[in-house]
C-alpha cells in the first residue's frame, strides 16, 4: 500500500469537501422528513381524538372573526339555524374520491343568534366546467335545520379569494365579507343534517390519518448520505492500493490502439500526395 499523502493533494480535499457536504445536506433533509413525521403522528392523535368525541355546541368551539385552534381542527360541532341557499359559495375545481371533476358547496347556516356557520354541504359533479351557478344545486333542507360537522381551520392567500360567488378554497374571513353575513371563524365539512336534503351532496371524506412516506424518505436520505462516504472511502481505498493507477493506465492503451487506424491513414494520405508532387516536379516530360 502506497502512502496515504495524495489526500492531502488539492483535488482529494475538495473531493473531500463535496463529499462532506454532499453528507450533511442528506443528513439535514433526512432530518426534516423525520420531524414530519413526528409533526403528522401529532396531528392525526389530535384527530382522532376529536373525531371520536361526542359533538360540542358550536359557540363552544367557535368565535366570530377568530380561526380554529390547530387542537380544534375536526372537533365535532353542532348547529341549529336556518340554510340561506341565496348566499351558497361554490369551491371550484375539486374532485371526489374517483377522480371525477366537481366542485364543493358552502351554504352559511344562520342561527338565532344571527350569527352563521359556513358548511361545506359537500361535493357534486360540474362535468367540464370550471363551477355552475349555485341556483343549479341541488337544494339544502328548508326550514330549522340541525347540522353537525367536522370543524375546519381557514385556508389563506390568494386562493381564498371570493369571486362572483365562487371561490378556490374555503376561509370564513374571505367569504363573510363577499355574502354580507356574519360568520363563525373557520367552517365545518358536513357529518349530518336534520332533516336530510331530499337530495343530498356527496360529503367530504375524513383525512388520511396513515403515518404518510416521511419515514422512508428520512431513511433513504440518510442512506445516500452514507453511501457518499461509502464511495470516497473506497475511491481513496483504491488510490492507496494502486488499483486507481492500473485502471488509468489500461484505458489510454484502448483508446490509442482504437485511434491508431484512422492517424495512420491521415499519414498515410500525406505521404503519398507528397511523393506525387515531386515526382511531377521531377519529370518534365509529365508536364
Amino acid at each position: 500500500m502506497r502512502s496515504l499523502r495524495f489526500l492531502v493533494s488539492r483535488r482529494w480535499i475538495l473531493f473531500l469537501l463535496v463529499v462532506l457536504l454532499l453528507a450533511y445536506l442528506c443528513l439535514i433533509l433526512g432530518q426534516w422528513q423525520w420531524h414530519r413525521l413526528t409533526a403528522r403522528k401529532a396531528s392525526n392523535a389530535i384527530i382522532r381524538t376529536n373525531e371520536a368525541a361526542a359533538p360540542s355546541p358550536v359557540d363552544q368551539v367557535l368565535r366570530r372573526g377568530t380561526d380554529p385552534a390547530d387542537t380544534d381542527e375536526y372537533k365535532v360541532v353542532s348547529a341549529t339555524g336556518t340554510y340561506d341557499a341565496a348566499k351558497t359559495v361554490i369551491v371550484r375545481y375539486q374532485t371526489n374520491d374517483h377522480g371525477e371533476p366537481g366542485a364543493d358547496a358552502v351554504v352559511p347556516l344562520v342561527t338565532s343568534s344571527g350569527t352563521a356557520l359556513l358548511v361545506n354541504r359537500g361535493w357534486f359533479s360540474t362535468g367540464n366546467q370550471g363551477a355552475i351557478d349555485p341556483s343549479e344545486l341541488p337544494a339544502p333542507p328548508s326550514g330549522t335545520v340541525r347540522v353537525t360537522g367536522y370543524v375546519r381551520q381557514d385556508a389563506d392567500g390568494s386562493a381564498a379569494r371570493v369571486v362572483d360567488s365562487s371561490t378556490r378554497a374555503i376561509s370564513s374571513a374571505a367569504i363573510g365579507p363577499a355574502i354580507g353575513v356574519p360568520v363563525y371563524g373557520g367552517w365545518v365539512d358536513l357529518e349530518s343534517e336534520s332533516p336530510a336534503a331530499a337530495v343530498p351532496l356527496e360529503p367530504a371524506g375524513l383525512p388520511d390519518l396513515s403515518n404518510g412516506p416521511h419515514f422512508f424518505y428520512a431513511l433513504q436520505w440518510w442512506f445516500f448520505g452514507i453511501l457518499a462516504l461509502f464511495g470516497f472511502g473506497y475511491l481513496a481505498w483504491e488510490e492507496a492500493t494502486g488499483r486507481a493507477d492500473q485502471r488509468r493506465a489500461q484505458q489510454p492503451v484502448g483508446s490509442q490502439r482504437a485511434r491508431q487506424p484512422t492517424v495512420d491513414g491521415e499519414h498515410g494520405a500525406v505521404d503519398e500526395g507528397r511523393r506525387r508532387a515531386e515526382h511531377e516536379r521531377s519529370d518534365p516530360a509529365e508536364l
